[in-house]
């Protein structure tokens, strides 16, 4: 039985920079084709670089990538200008403007980490304060690649509705949360809670298995392009919905939910979606 469609499909082409909105992609066991296929890594400290950081890497949420294969990505830097990321200088480009020496890497390292910084102490500290931070490696539910946890991120259009009804106008949601899919379902507001273990049918052949709830970190809240720094982005899903996003983690704010690939397909926006 149908439950919703698919209203958005989304990709990030390099890992914490601003994306793009996909009419139609292939989905496979390491999610959206192209998606977080690039990262930047921080010479000085081997670790992958986002904005989990804000502090060291809220610039990176200046940029925009579009594209799928490491010769045709092209990233839009804030004064406008256009580069592809197989242009010799890409790495003295993105180095001045990320503020840090920076290599583009398309394979993760050995060993890949990244740090998380606590989110509310972002919130009380700021943006430009070093707070204390969890070191994690990359890719738990998928190895080797450059996700945090999952291949998959989606959220209701409930959900985000919900929280947008707590935030200012211009705030937006959709982008400050950078799901891969975006569902349009008869449910309530954060009725992703209810999905974890069960698996989600999009379109003629895509299968998802929701594996947990997504927790929240301070990259909601930060400046995304034109969209303005708001911590209410953070405080209102920690008001409506502090859940245990997995066993032991303790309640955090849950936007969405993580999943894997059970079995890929192309999928597009306006496809029905159902759940098992």
């Amino acid at each position: 039985m149908i439950f919703g469609r698919l209203v958005q499909l989304r990709r990030y082409p390099v890992k914490s920079l601003l994306g793009e909105r996909l009419p139609a992609a292939d989905v496979c066991e390491t999610g959206v084709a192209g998606d977080r296929a690039l990262a930047l890594l921080d010479r000085a400290t081997g670790r992958v670089a986002s904005a989990k950081q804000p502090h060291r890497w809220r610039t990176l949420l200046t940029l925009r990538a579009a594209g799928t294969a490491p010769d045709a990505v092209r990233i839009t830097l804030p004064d406008g200008r256009h580069l592809s990321t197989a242009e010799p200088d890409i790495d003295v480009v993105l180095s001045a403007t990320a503020g840090r020496s920076v290599t583009l890497v398309d394979a993760v390292p050995a060993d890949a980490t990244l740090l998380r910084s606590h989110p509310d102490a972002v919130l009380a500290a700021g943006l430009a304060d070093e707070v204390p931070a969890d070191e994690s490696r990359l890719g738990s539910a998928a190895p080797g690649t450059f996700f945090d946890f999952a291949p998959i991120h989606l959220v209701t259009t409930a959900t985000l509705d919900r929280i947008a009804a707590d935030l200012p106008p211009e705030a937006g949601t959709v982008e400050r949360y950078r799901p891969n899919l975006v569902l349009d379902t008869s449910g309530d507001a954060f009725a992703e809670n209810g999905w974890v273990g069960r698996e989600l049918r999009i379109g003629p052949a895509l299968v998802l298995a929701v594996l947990a709830l997504t927790p929240r970190c301070a990259v909601p809240t930060l400046a995304h392009g034109p969209l303005p720094r708001e911590t209410e982005a953070l405080r209102v899903p920690a008001r409506l919905n502090r859940i245990e996003p997995l066993p032991g983690l303790g309640p955090q704010p849950c936007v969405g939910a993580y999943a894997r690939v059970v079995r890929p397909g192309r999928v597009a926006e306006g496809d029905p979606v159902t759940i098992g």
